[in-house]
């Protein structure tokens, strides 16, 4: 096995960075966050568990709405809540 190190230092001038505002920050090759692409969205979280105790709620949705994330296959029910959880995180 070859024992050779692959990781390199930074390239990044994190210092640059750190010292950048928001208004700074060149966002024209990012594209603008559609509703649609928001609603394919993952949450995935590395190393922390999701899963948490689950409470049964009846919740009214629109048909559509319902009818689409049923379309979307097996696992709705936890994309639907990975979508709460990340718009109520967002909110805080």
């Amino acid at each position: 096995m070859n024992k050779k190190s692959i990781s390199r230092k930074s390239l990044t001038d994190w210092e640059r960075l750190e010292k950048m505002n928001d208004e700074d920050i060149d966002l024209s090759d990012c594209p603008e966050v559609t509703p649609e692409m928001f609603a394919k969205a993952i949450v995935k979280r590395g190393g922390i568990p999701v899963t948490k105790s689950k409470a049964q709620v009846t919740l009214r949705i629109d048909r559509d709405v319902l009818d689409w994330f049923k379309s979307q296959g097996h696992g709705y029910q936890t994309q639907i809540n990975s979508l709460l959880r990340a718009y109520m995180e967002a909110s805080k």
